[in-house]
């Protein structure tokens, strides 16, 4: 069966969750339209806007006319789909999308993947209830929506009454066109590497209490690249405590970032106790299964469900630098136990969590939809 997804909306072209998802498509059979105009300039631009730092009525001209230029763009394509697809965030969009698709008479999907609501209650932003009722609608327009873990999907039951019957599953995955093994690059040094937004779900702040755990352990080194609201906190801490084991590293292009962690001996993943920490699981966790590093995460019903602690991942009690310190010094006692986690993991990533397989799932998923109508 072919299938004509017109991807739609202000989403952000560069997050990969969208990425891979065209990719996946694509890949999996399917012919995927862009139309897409973008609203914000970047993420620090959308969460001023979430914190009030903008009108409401600039906002609100700011939107109308994205929204002009998106129905221009929408033009061409408005008889040539067989089903819309809003990628993340599309919460917005849904409104202006579900007029469009009742006219046309098509499904509208929304790739849900995250709560804009959460995100913002995490941050204590100003607009978060005003957010709380967008997002509550949002998802009770569209024919289908897709979320990566049942657990997120039960969380929308409980915060909304949406039932969990309307999700679908499709999980984060990686590019793993970008995202794949390569040599080793030793330097004498046991590295330790998180790399991310420092957003409070990370549990940065937990990385570093761990690092001064460690600090005796002279070979051990925690490396820590990007930036985000709680760098600075995490910088503070290091020089308060004296850290000389804790490095910081500002972005690294996406494409240039294998090659950098090939330095790492064990990666990290999420380490938070908020709500959206427990219930998703990071892109970050499937690019080092992607990778083959060894990764160690936080623990949570979420990543269960997905991955096996000491076969995949290494899996320790979530806010516990104590913890985290002792699973560093295991796995740096045991090279053994790092290779099998690198070694099944990249194997369990390729069978289940590819572009290609992710791919696979939406295209599924849209074809009973449209089978079903």
């Amino acid at each position: 069966m072919s299938l004509h997804v017109l991807y739609f909306g202000t989403y952000d072209q560069h997050y990969s969750r969208n990425r891979i998802m065209i990719e996946g498509l694509r890949r999996a059979g399917a012919e995927v339209y862009e139309c897409h105009v973008s609203l914000w300039s970047s993420t620090d631009d959308k969460v001023a806007a979430a914190a009030g730092h903008q009108s409401i009525h600039t906002l609100m001209g700011r939107v109308l006319r994205a929204y002009v230029r998106l129905l221009q763009a929408y033009r061409p394509w408005h008889s040539r789909y067989d089903v819309m697809m809003l990628g993340y965030p599309g919460q917005f969009d849904v409104f202006l999308a579900r007029m469009l698709t009742w006219l046309a008479r098509r499904p509208l999907i929304l790739d849900v993947f995250m709560s804009v609501y959460l995100i913002a209650s995490e941050r204590n932003l100003a607009r978060k209830r005003w957010l709380f009722y967008i997002e509550n609608l949002a998802c009770r327009l569209p024919d289908m929506l897709i979320i990566d873990t049942a657990e997120y999907a039960e969380w929308f039951e409980q915060t909304f009454g949406i039932s969990r019957q309307r999700f679908r599953l499709v999980p984060t995955g990686a590019n793993d066109d970008i995202f794949k093994p390569v040599p080793r690059q030793p330097d004498g040094k046991f590295r330790v590497i998180y790399y991310g937004s420092f957003i409070p779900l990370h549990g940065v702040e937990y990385i570093v209490q761990a690092a001064e755990h460690l600090r005796k352990y002279r070979d051990i080194v925690f490396e820590l690249i990007g930036q985000g609201p709680t760098r600075l906190t995490a910088e503070r801490m290091v020089s308060t405590l004296g850290l000389d084991n804790v490095i910081f590293t500002d972005w690294i292009a996406e494409c240039e970032l294998p090659h950098y962690l090939s330095r790492a001996d064990v990666l990290l993943g999420v380490f938070g106790t908020t709500e959206q920490s427990k219930r998703t699981i990071q892109n970050k966790i499937y690019q080092g299964l992607a990778m083959a590093l060894p990764v160690i995460t936080g623990d949570s019903p979420a990543v269960r469900a997905a991955l096996q602690h000491g076969e995949h991942v290494y899996l320790v009690e979530r806010g516990n630098p104590e913890a985290l310190a002792n699973a560093v010094l295991t796995l740096r006692a045991n090279p053994a136990l790092r290779f099998h986690l690198a070694q099944e993991g990249r194997r369990f990533f390729v069978e289940n969590f590819t572009s290609e397989k992710i791919g696979r799932q939406t295209f599924q998923h849209l074809q009973q939809l449209l089978y079903c109508r």
